[in-house]
């Protein structure tokens, strides 16, 4: 379907309304972020039956079990990574490539990992040309390292636990964001790996995706 100039005049003020009613008004304070997300058209990285609501203050549901994650917690968790122009990025949980897209904006390099082949395809697709990202098939869980260590991680979703098979490919030092369910709630959570593992802490309860493949191991009951 062709976009006409009038949906892109459209597309810009949902875009502009975004940023001035979901993220100013939500500490997403990075301005580097902030421009990203007024910068990148969120339509495009959507379904097309989905681009009417691209901007709409919630999650978007892609079918499978997955969804893009609301502006607000994206632009949050970015906001917490504390993104340097050197960085290279593990985002894991990249869906159809819209964070990736934000963070080659502002950093060197995201290697993007998705399982969903369909995902994989879409993002690509939506990010034909933008040379800072990869986008790589794998189990979220798994990241990817072949190209670790990484300066951050990110983690576009929520999580029941943090598994140490990514975390032992951020730098010592490095930056973690994340989002985390906790008895039955979501929240977002950023720290920092260290020689021992990693510390993480909850900064805002928020509505944020769930992503398959991170469950806590249930313990044995009689």
């Amino acid at each position: 379907m062709m976009t006409t100039s009038n949906d892109s005049s459209n597309f810009a003020a949902m875009r502009h309304a975004m940023v001035a009613s979901q993220l100013r008004t939500t500490a997403v304070s990075d301005q580097r972020v902030v421009a990203a997300m007024a910068r990148v058209p969120r339509e495009a990285f959507v379904p097309e039956a989905l681009r009417p609501v691209a901007y709409r203050d919630g999650t978007l549901d892609l079918g499978q079990g997955r969804a893009v994650n609301l502006p607000m917690a994206t632009g949050r968790l970015l906001t917490e990574a504390y993104l340097e122009a050197g960085d290279r990025v593990l985002l894991i949980g990249a869906a159809t490539g819209y964070t990736a897209a934000l963070l080659a904006g502002i950093v060197t390099q995201v290697i993007a990992v998705e399982e969903n082949a369909d995902l994989v395809a879409a993002a690509r697709t939506a990010l034909a040309g933008e040379t800072k990202v990869e986008v790589v098939q794998g189990a979220l869980n798994a990241g990817h390292a072949a190209a670790a260590p990484y300066d951050v991680l990110v983690i576009d979703g929520a999580v029941e636990e943090l598994p140490t098979a990514l975390v032992e490919q951020v730098k010592i030092g490095g930056r973690i964001v994340t989002g985390l369910v906790e008895n039955g709630v979501t929240r977002l959570a950023s720290g920092r790996r260290t020689e021992g593992g990693h510390g993480v802490r909850a900064f805002a309860d928020a509505e944020c995706t769930i992503l398959p493949g991170f469950a806590r191991p249930r313990a044995f009951q009689f």
